[in-house]
């Protein structure tokens, strides 16, 4: 397969210089690189810049209403358990309006593949702030600077128990690509926090870590089984001291090994804060560590639409009636 195979014929309406043209472009190459069918892949969005997804990609699609991608996703996976499901999902159509529907997908551990788009803006709708704009965010709906403190998604995931979360950025395409790849043979909720630029309604929204110049510094791409090294001259580490991360040379012994299969999330929970300060206040306090990107948690749990489809063979194995030809005959029937 290529990924020319998993494109549509429709123009792609993503103004120039978005950063969700990375992630269309990411998500064809590993949608080839998995080498599912396009026929056997549902792609499912509710409302906004990001979920334009489905008419952009050749597999099934469904263009919701505001915040319910995740409820029609959780159907779809449901009823048709063979499909892969992807759910493409912005920060306000996932993290607002769609809140509830999102924390509970991640609770029931539904086997869908989760791209949230965040740009820390409503861009469709021209510029108000979103769940995850930094306090103090001016915008056409904060003239004075929001005063509400934004969510962190590694956090809220974590928070409901997510047995998967990634974090990646539009202009990375191969890290980008190996979390989707990873996402999908992950069996559960597979959230992935994609950071992309809306270069109309928030320009450089991520541009501390986004800027190739400064990237190798200000972020670490975490894998599996790896040391957590970063740096331009890969000179540093993160290590633990006492009760937080802290950034050491390279050559301490100290410095951590990444384990995204620990089922105890309180080192991902450290490790999806850190360098948030810069994110999560216009005064970009920094604290001195990067942000984490690529694989963060990764690990297994029974999920939901497995449960529910073993429950119906179960019921139905019990059963004493089968066909509507036996139930009809438990009942009273008499001739006219």
């Amino acid at each position: 397969m290529e990924a020319s195979d998993y494109k549509s014929n429709q123009y792609v309406r993503f103004c120039p210089g978005c950063g969700d043209h990375g992630i269309l472009m990411s998500l064809t190459k590993a949608m080839a690189s998995i080498g599912i069918a396009p026929d056997q892949i549902a792609v499912i969005s509710g409302i906004g810049c990001s979920s334009r997804m489905p008419h952009y990609l050749a597999p099934y699609g469904f263009n919701t209403i505001h915040g319910r991608g995740g409820a029609v996703a959780t159907g779809v996976k449901t009823s048709h358990p063979e499909l892969t499901v992807w759910q493409m999902s912005g920060d306000g159509d996932c993290f607002a309006i769609g809140g509830n529907h999102f924390i509970h997908e991640i609770r029931r551990n539904v086997d869908l593949n989760v791209c949230v788009f965040n740009n820390r803006i409503y861009g469709l709708t021209k510029g108000q702030y979103s769940p995850t704009s930094p306090k103090g965010f001016v915008s056409k709906s904060s003239p004075f600077g929001t005063v509400e403190r934004p969510f962190i998604p590694g956090e809220l995931v974590l928070g409901a128990g997510g047995t998967f979360f990634a974090r990646t950025l539009d202009v990375d395409v191969p890290t980008t690509q190996d979390c989707m790849v990873k996402a999908h043979a992950h069996k559960g909720a597979s959230i992935i926090e994609c950071l992309v630029n809306c270069v109309i309604f928030n320009n450089g929204a991520h541009a501390w870590i986004a800027d190739r110049e400064l990237r190798a510094e200000h972020s670490i791409v975490l894998r599996h089984g790896e040391k957590m090294i970063f740096g331009k001259n890969n000179d540093k580490g993160i290590a633990l001291e006492g009760l937080k991360l802290v950034v050491v040379p390279a050559d301490d012994p100290r410095v951590l090994v990444h384990d995204a299969h620990c089922e105890d999330m309180t080192l991902h929970h450290m490790l999806v804060r850190m360098g948030q300060s810069k994110f999560t206040d216009v005064n970009g306090a920094e604290d001195g560590l990067p942000v984490a990107l690529g694989v963060i948690r990764d690990v297994e749990a029974e999920t939901y639409d497995a449960a529910v489809s073993c429950q119906i063979d179960e019921v139905r194995n019990a059963a004493k009636i089968h066909t509507f030809d036996e139930l009809t005959g438990t009942v009273e029937q008499w001739n006219i």
